[in-house]
């Protein structure tokens, strides 16, 4: 085998062992927003969510695990926020109560196969709540296969996070005037 041969099977495993894996669009929880129609007539906002400050995307050798239309994990959680509020009605964007939050910590494994996540939410008067959610889901022998169901599985924890949030029994408390 020439040195030019060499160099093209190199390459071309190097291509394609590489790919993205990106979670799917958030979908509305109806259970959460059940819950937070309770909240009515309480309007509210909700301010940025910081980065996890320590976060590995890489999932084993084939690429990087990325949340939906290039967003971090963080927006990502936001967006999920608002989109469940703006469904139950009680969004408002000029509201004088607005949530802000941190994903305190954010990492996932393909072959014990879990997301693990915490965030904490705080309110504008001054209350906040700390949440956690560990979700599994089923692993797999195949890198392309666990990576997929690793940036799939995104989308549920998410949706059980929120759900920890919205149900805790101090989520009304940060929602009202203080």
């Amino acid at each position: 085998m020439t040195i030019r041969n060499l160099m093209f099977v190199v390459l071309a495993l190097f291509v394609a062992g590489c790919e993205t894996y990106s979670a799917p669009r958030y979908g509305i929880s109806a259970d959460n927003v059940v819950a937070l129609k309770s909240l009515a007539p309480s309007r509210i906002k909700v301010g940025a969510f910081a980065e996890p400050q320590k976060f590995a995307d890489g999932c084993r050798a084939a690429g990087p695990i990325t949340a939906a239309d290039g967003m971090g994990f963080a927006a990502y959680i936001r967006k999920a926020l608002i989109d469940e509020l703006k469904i139950a009605g009680v969004y408002d964007d000029n509201s004088s109560v607005v949530l802000t939050g941190a994903v305190n910590n954010l990492a996932f494994s393909s072959t014990i196969a879990f997301w693990d996540i915490a965030l904490t939410v705080t309110s504008s008067n001054g209350k906040s709540i700390s949440v956690q959610e560990h979700y599994e889901f089923p692993s797999s022998f195949a890198a392309v296969t666990a990576c997929k169901r690793v940036a799939d599985g995104y989308f549920p924890a998410v949706q059980n996070l929120l759900q920890k949030l919205i149900a805790s029994p101090d989520f009304r408390g940060m929602v009202g005037p203080g």
